[in-house]
């Protein structure tokens, strides 16, 4: 009878086996797409903050063309223009008496000759996106109470903006509706009372004009809607 020959196959190493050939494969699948989606996460993070970057160097230099444009437009006339405060001092001719808040003639039409600069700076394409508004800051000396003069000093800057809306002087032009309506829409009223006095009395008792600008991402003047002209006019002070 003939002998049963059996043949025995030896068994497969570990490193034959499909089971950890096809776990090893999927270790390096999940570590390329960890590294692939680490990757596109930097990109993306590094074009965000340089997109943020770009946007606050461009808000800085059409700021400082606004700033510019005002200067420029200014010289020769009696106010000092800061450009790296946003701060126009109207000088002199813009002081008041001790206990006063009343504007002198001269002085009210000197302002109605000025804010046009202001208003074409705003209608500048850097001034639409960024120009939110202009604060008049009344101030004053430290004669009377912190109350009383604050209440002065915010009834100062409340005469800058009335010699806006006031009837023009003999021979002077006067400001058209749609500059009133930009006035309107722009402009506000701030007092300081005398926390920011000068070695000078007189020259303590002034208004600054504060231009303020919209910051990156912040909603821009130009999209707001503007505030519309009643029927019954802009009133009088």
């Amino acid at each position: 009878m003939l002998a049963r020959i059996v043949l025995k196959r030896g068994a497969k190493s570990e490193g034959e086996s499909p089971f950890w050939i096809s776990f090893s494969d999927l270790m390096s699948a999940l570590m390329t797409l960890f590294l692939v989606v680490m990757a596109v996460t930097l990109v993306t993070i590094t074009q965000s903050i340089s997109a943020e970057d770009a946007a606050k160097i461009q808000r800085e230099k059409d700021i400082k063309s606004v700033m510019a444009q005002i200067r420029k437009a200014s010289e020769g006339k009696p106010v000092e223009v800061n450009e790296s405060t946003y701060k126009i001092d109207l000088g002199e001719l813009v002081r008041f008496d001790s206990g006063d808040f009343s504007l002198k003639p001269e002085a009210a039409s000197f302002l109605r000759s000025y804010v046009p600069i202001l208003l074409r700076a705003q209608a500048s394409p850097e001034g639409q996106r960024w120009m939110r508004r202009v604060v008049v800051e009344g101030f004053t000396d430290q004669t009377g109470t912190y109350l009383y003069n604050l209440d002065l000093s915010l009834r100062r800057s409340q005469s800058v903006v009335c010699a806006f809306f006031a009837s023009p002087g003999t021979g002077e032009a006067p400001l058209s509706v749609q500059q009133l309506a930009d006035i309107q829409n722009l402009f506000l009223v701030g007092g300081y009372s005398f926390n920011s006095v000068k070695a000078d009395k007189a020259a303590s008792r002034r208004v600054e004009l504060k231009i303020e600008f919209w910051a990156v991402g912040e909603q821009s003047k130009a999209a707001a809607p503007a505030l519309a002209v009643k029927m019954n006019g802009f009133g009088k002070c």
